[in-house]
């Protein structure tokens, strides 16, 4: 489980196939308060460290997770955002995240007004039932008040201190990022969904 608060930005060190996946390296500023085996949410996508040192981790990424996450767009020297799964007792900020991505946007606008940045988001058809005004929406793993919908997007409003310390700092106009729908939703359209057969 996480909040989508990022923890901490990385930089993708390599990316090596190895026949039907791949293993991301990442540089890591915790990297050496992992464990293997521990979860991190690297762009909101929850992944397993296999490997670690004092600078670095990496992560055994499955080929569908490559095909239906951003994850498979990463290159060497581009920035990630990461946060280490809570614990028990932890202040609770931002939202219910697990790290399963539902589906991927694209970026369409990210431009500064004033002090504030607008960033709007175009939404798969799947994914425009479960969001609603006002409700949170995590983009690569960053919780995010919806600000408005339109018939295919949603439109954020990012403050300096998110821009500064996510992966937004380092996005691009078009760039293929995760979303993941608040769990609430998901169980409510389910449960609509059994109760209409």
């Amino acid at each position: 489980m996480f909040t989508g608060l990022v923890e901490a930005t990385g930089k993708v060190l390599s990316i090596e196939p190895r026949d039907e996946q791949a293993r991301i390296t990442l540089q890591i500023p915790f990297a050496s308060e992992l464990q293997d085996g521990e979860s991190v949410a690297v762009n909101g996508c929850c992944l397993t460290v296999t490997w670690h040192d004092q600078h670095a981790a990496s992560f055994d990424v499955l080929q569908q997770t490559l095909n239906v996450t951003s994850l498979g767009e990463l290159t060497e020297g581009r920035l990630v955002n990461l946060e280490r799964a809570m614990l028990a007792g932890d202040r609770f900020g931002g939202h219910f995240v697990q790290g399963h991505v539902d589906d991927t946007g694209e970026i369409i606008d990210l431009s500064p007004h004033g002090g504030d940045y607008r960033l709007e988001i175009a939404l798969p058809a799947a994914m425009m039932p479960l969001c609603i005004d006002k409700g949170s929406l995590a983009i690569d793993g960053i919780s995010l008040t919806i600000a408005e919908l339109t018939e295919d997007s949603a439109v954020f409003w990012i403050i300096p201190h998110t821009m500064e310390k996510t992966r937004l700092n380092d996005a691009e106009m078009g760039q293929r990022v995760n979303l993941e729908a608040d769990v609430i939703a998901k169980h409510v359209a389910k449960l609509l969904e059994c109760r209409n057969l």
